[in-house]
């Protein structure tokens, strides 16, 4: 009934083209009486009565022809018993496991896999660390030009990632390099977690000081990002030790929150020997 009724509506709409197309001629031409047709109403669409007219309100669109967009032609079934005609088998053989369903990635029939035949090769080192972009002397000399670095404070890792020097993505600490050492005239103090020999010369050439400080991962995170402990409601954690393996290689712990002023070397001596110049003075007071 549909089909009918839209097949009526296309020929009404394209009689209606054609009569409104149609150029006057000079001699009349006859038409029989025309008499009104009426036209079935679809789901309550309102049709113009007479003719000619124009249709309004009326969709050539139904409920009952939606549908998803998929394709008219359905995916060919192989393998599904030989009445079908597209096979019986389908290359998977007769029988046995590998007919019938899937099996274990890498399983072989019970045969060693491929993956135990092979010999192993290298390893995998658990104390690897990945230190950041290199960060050369050369750099923060123009840093501390410009104006962006105070010489006067302590130069940490975050006043490094904070000004620019280094990059944001920190794995494991900041490596220094002695590339620009010329430029470095004045003494500064840094605070890193590796350098180079060349680099700790120049600095302490210049009257200043680099020391090697160790920082977990969430000790790193403490120091470059100390207002996410403050957001999250937490305190910021304690320092770590280094492993036995490196602590060789570091010269103190890192300290939290990130430090202003540096701390001398050989500290301990210093004490020492200040008690033991005490201890000679205090009997010439008395005497």
């Amino acid at each position: 009934m549909i089909t009918r009724s839209r097949r009526l509506l296309s020929s009404l709409l394209s009689s209606t083209s054609v009569l409104a197309n149609a150029k006057p001629t000079s001699t009349p031409i006859p038409f029989p009486p025309f008499q009104s047709l009426q036209l079935p109403s679809f789901h309550g669409a309102n049709v113009a009565s007479g003719f000619p007219g124009s249709l309004r309100n009326y969709s050539l669109l139904s409920l009952n022809d939606l549908r998803e967009n998929i394709p008219r032609k359905q995916k060919t079934r192989k393998g599904r018993g030989i009445g079908s005609g597209k096979g019986k088998t389908a290359g998977r053989g007769h029988k046995g496991q590998k007919a019938r369903g899937t099996h274990k990635f890498g399983f072989e029939g019970g045969q060693t896999p491929m993956r135990r035949r092979l010999p192993k090769r290298g390893f995998k080192n658990p104390f690897s660390l990945t230190f950041q972009v290199p960060c050369g002397l050369g750099k923060i000399a123009r840093l501390i030009n410009a104006g962006k670095i105070d010489s006067h404070e302590l130069i940490t890792m975050k006043t490094l990632k904070d000004t620019g020097a280094i990059g944001k993505q920190i794995e494991d600490g900041v490596r220094l390099m002695g590339r620009g050492c010329e430029h470095i005239v004045w003494p500064i103090h840094i605070e890193v977690s590796r350098v180079t020999v060349r680099a700790k010369a120049a600095v302490e050439a210049a009257g200043g000081s680099v020391r090697r400080v160790h920082y977990n991962k969430l000790g790193l995170r403490a120091l470059l990002k100390p207002e996410w402990f403050e957001k999250k409601g937490r305190l910021l954690p304690r320092p770590a030790r280094p492993p036995p393996k490196l602590k060789h290689k570091v010269d103190s712990i890192g300290r939290l929150p990130a430090p202003t002023k540096p701390i001398p070397f050989y500290v301990e001596a210093n004490e020492s020997d200040e008690k033991v110049g005490g201890a000679e003075e205090s009997p010439q007071l008395t005497a």
